[in-house]
């Protein structure tokens, strides 16, 4: 799955406008708590602006709904992209209003525009597949005056690769014949998530975690065919021991999922490894009652909050011997010791091997970053929904209507 990156066209003296993810979170007083996800963009973000581009950045914040909600504005991350350039940043007020337009047109070769948050706007994320006939056209309008602000395009903004958002979809599809390419971050995820999976290095391993089974259900099945071990953690793991016929207390289990994973035991075979012990607790606490039991005899007034020792220990052992690992999920609730120490195992076990190693987004992303793993793995995916349904083997219209090498 090849693309051109930024790198390979021209961009001295044109205009390029790029998908960023700045889904920074903000504290109270609109601070940036956490300024990764704009860290991560600079290299695509200098790659133009060293090279005499001039470039438009869009993104979105958090969920305003396609209305102007002042706490959702990205201008807290225009002035702390300037901080790190060391150069001053503009930031249009609007989308493709007024100042946007006005802001493009003044922009000097080697500056930066940051246009206000995708999402202000309804047409961002009006749905292919449920919008309305007047909705699609309201949509294509949006994009196609935000495509009129761009010479190139450029994506690299892997988080929201799965949406057929406006800014992900419909731009690029306005700007057909002109350069459309990636970033590297998207680059790098593709070459990761996509590659890596397509020609794996083995053993095999996939270490997936979490809360419900159904969130997975595509993810596990697709990995059962293509890995040598697929490793359960999380409370999902109930659920499989629903399935088996063992007791859970009061664990969160999806009743309705249990024939389910009933089904993906006998598919996965010597394939699909569950915990043979699990860390439970009385209440959801950690000065709570706890005891460590074989997998499938939580008592009641209990509830599994963890991966046993035995179960880390095996997982480890497992992790060691591979070489290529893909982790998605926690193996308990790792914000709360000491049911982190099944997460704390896996991680360090991941860390310690020589591996490929790729963290798939969202929990496990910032397990990784809260335990201080981050630089001992290949790779930590910035996007927890778009790394799932690609390890679910998904094509993304986003990614595919981008120039190929």
């Amino acid at each position: 799955m090849a693309k051109r990156t930024i790198s390979d066209v021209e961009v001295q003296g044109k205009t390029v406008l790029m998908r960023v993810d700045f889904n920074v979170p903000l504290d109270d007083a609109r601070t940036i708590t956490d300024d990764r996800r704009i860290r991560m963009a600079l290299p695509s973000i200098k790659s133009v602006i060293d090279r005499g581009g001039r470039l438009i950045l869009m993104s979105h914040l958090g969920r305003p709904k396609g209305s102007v909600v002042p706490a959702m504005s990205l201008r807290p991350a225009a002035i702390r992209l300037g901080e790190l350039l060391g150069a001053d940043v503009s930031f249009a007020a609007d989308t493709v209003g007024e100042d946007a337009q006005a802001k493009s047109k003044s922009l000097n070769n080697g500056q930066v525009l940051l246009l206000e948050n995708l999402r202000f706007q309804p047409e961002e994320e009006y749905k292919d597949s449920k919008a309305t006939a007047e909705q699609l056209s309201a949509k294509r309008e949006f994009a196609s005056k935000l495509a009129g602000l761009g010479e190139i395009y450029c994506n690299d903004a892997f988080g929201t690769c799965h949406r057929d958002n406006a800014s992900m979809v419909a731009v690029p599809l306005a700007m057909e014949g002109k350069p459309r390419v990636v970033g590297f971050l998207v680059q790098k995820e593709i070459e990761y998530l996509s590659d890596a999976i397509a020609n794996p290095q083995r053993p095999f391993v996939a270490i997936l975690g979490g809360a419900k089974v159904s969130d997975k259900i595509s993810v596990i099945e697709n990995l059962l065919g293509i890995c040598d071990k697929v490793l359960i953690g999380g409370a999902m793991a109930y659920t499989f021991s629903l399935a088996s016929g063992g007791k859970v207390g009061g664990s969160l289990v999806e009743p309705d999922k249990v024939e389910l994973a009933r089904q993906l035991i006998d598919k996965g075979g010597n394939v699909l490894v569950l915990p043979v012990d699990t860390h439970c607790g009385d209440a959801f606490s950690s000065d709570c009652n706890k005891q460590v039991v074989p997998a499938g005899q939580i008592p009641d007034g209990f509830e599994g909050l963890d991966i046993g020792p035995k179960s880390a220990e095996k997982y480890a052992e497992i992790v060691r011997n591979a070489k290529t690992v893909v982790w998605n999920g926690p193996m308990g609730v790792f914000e709360m010791p000491p049911f982190d120490e099944g997460t704390k195992a896996v991680a360090q076990a991941i860390a310690d091997s020589e591996a490929v190693s790729i963290i798939g987004g969202g929990d496990s992303a910032a397990a990784i970053q809260q335990l201080g793993f981050a630089d001992q793995v290949s790779h930590v995916s910035t996007g927890g929904g778009a790394s799932l349904e690609m390890l679910e083997g998904k094509a993304f219209q986003a990614v595919g209507l981008l120039d190929d090498v």
